[in-house]
């Protein structure tokens, strides 16, 4: 046109759908598919996860943890969701019970540990685990409730009566039914002094040993083992009372007879002995000892 410039004319790009939408993947879980190949090494192959699937699963390298302090073993993993700590403990022990009361959960869990290999050392059950446990048996007890929607990192002492769908009290006596070696996977805002309580509604009450786990230097939640579960790392043992050794940062307590225990100098221990709280040297009956050790 004389005397004039040419109007260009844009024309919007219609934006195609990224790899996440086109999996059906929600805002809400966008941060949790980014990080795919840490709670599935193997995603690619076909894993299958619903909306709370991906904000609950265990990353596989904290699974992996897990199954390997349980020495082997029939494991009842009692919210057993898509399948993350199941899967594991099929690799590395000699069986799992894995329930849940959601059947799209179970079929997706089925499907994850078949990608694995591993779906013939798995029992799927789907039921409620407060109905099933008077009637189970097994060498461990795995349990990692729901923590509710990942809004739960915004409160500042995680209580157990937060957990789902019953309070930690209540779990924890369900789980007791079936056996005093217990793994509890819980979020990492967890009230420990609550947490501490559980191994008192054991007569006598359990050892227990809090473990603070770590993927990449991120904070992801606090383990718990109870019974037999604490002494597979911790160097406790029958013949005698040992300072246990740790990996990243582990708190480690029992309830027992302290007879002659000294805290070797330089150490970050503390003793408790009803209200005494310095370290020393003590001879009790029913004293607490609480172990910690920083990470390096």
């Amino acid at each position: 046109m004389a005397g004039g410039s040419k109007k260009r004319r844009r024309v919007k790009k219609k934006r195609g759908k990224r790899k996440h939408e086109k999996e059906g993947i929600t805002p809400l879980n966008v941060k949790y598919w980014l990080q795919r190949y840490k709670l599935f090494s193997r995603y690619d192959e076909g894993i299958r996860m619903d909306e709370e699937g991906w904000y609950s699963v265990t990353p596989e390298e904290i699974a992996i943890g897990h199954a390997d302090r349980c020495g082997g073993g029939l494991v009842i993993d009692c919210f057993s969701g898509v399948g993350g700590n199941a899967i594991q403990f099929a690799r590395l022990c000699q069986f799992v019970i894995a329930i849940d009361i959601d059947p799209r959960k179970v079929v997706m869990a089925f499907n994850n540990a078949s990608i694995y290999g591993v779906e013939d050392y798995i029992d799927f059950i789907i039921g409620d685990f407060f109905q099933l446990a008077p009637y189970l048996k097994g060498d461990v007890v795995f349990v990692s409730p729901p923590w509710g929607v990942p809004s739960y990192k915004t409160i500042q002492s995680f209580t157990m009566d937060l957990l789902k769908p019953k309070d930690g009290y209540s779990i924890f006596q369900a789980a007791q039914r079936i056996t005093p070696n217990i793994i509890m996977f819980l979020p990492r805002n967890v009230n420990l002094n609550q947490v501490e309580e559980l191994s008192w509604l054991s007569s006598p009450p359990l050892m227990l040993e809090i473990e603070e786990n770590y993927l990449e230097g991120y904070f992801k939640g606090i383990t718990v083992y109870f019974g037999a579960s604490a002494h597979r790392s911790s160097g406790w043992g029958p013949s005698g009372w040992q300072i246990p050794t740790s990996f990243g940062r582990r708190y480690t307590g029992m309830v027992a007879e302290i007879k002659g225990l000294t805290l070797s100098e330089g150490t970050d221990k503390v003793l408790y002995c009803g209200s005494q709280g310095a370290p020393q040297s003590i001879k009790a009956t029913t004293c607490q000892l609480m172990t910690f050790q920083p990470g390096s």
